[in-house]
């Protein structure tokens, strides 16, 4: 008898771990930007050559400390940002060139979460502005641009990172 309230207990344990990360895979696959593959979360020394998925990298290979977060005016290296959104944050990455009044709008909009949020110049992006979370990307123009859109992926994705530390 025992026994069997242990196997009940277990069986309903799994199975409503199961049923949270199917429904965390369904918010996570319909929301803005695009889903990307995740190619892992292996820790590897800074530089490590790794042929990423996405331009900037959503997952894979990357360096054992995360940056602070906050706004930066001088590139970050992708491998320790991928650490920041393992984490559960976002990135916002965009490309030297992008108008200082964008990039003051964008400023502020990161500024207004705070934590998990990572800002910094990016000269590798294919895009003029770029919102990366963990295996999610979205890309756009500074002509394409606005706050409600940066404000929408944050909060999609914000604090979803496979390692999420609050």
């Amino acid at each position: 008898m025992r026994c069997s309230i242990w196997t009940a207990l277990i069986a309903v344990a799994v199975a409503g771990t199961v049923f949270a990360l199917v429904r965390f895979n369904q918010r996570s696959s319909t929301g803005p930007g695009m889903t990307i593959p995740d190619q892992g979360a292996q820790h590897v020394s800074l530089g490590t050559p790794f042929d990423y998925n996405s331009n900037p990298p959503t997952s894979g290979p990357h360096h054992a400390s995360p940056a602070e977060w906050g706004v930066y005016k001088e590139e970050i290296h992708d491998q320790i940002l991928i650490h920041n959104l393992e984490h559960g944050g976002i990135w916002v990455a965009y490309k030297p060139g992008v108008s200082p009044d964008v990039i003051s709008r964008l400023e502020a909009v990161a500024s207004e979460f705070g934590r998990k949020v990572i800002m910094a110049p990016r000269p590798a992006n294919d895009a003029d502005i770029a919102l990366a979370a963990w295996n999610h990307l979205d890309k756009f123009s500074a002509a394409e641009f606005s706050e409600e859109r940066v404000r929408n992926f944050i909060k999609a994705y914000r604090n979803r990172g496979p390692e999420f530390v609050p």
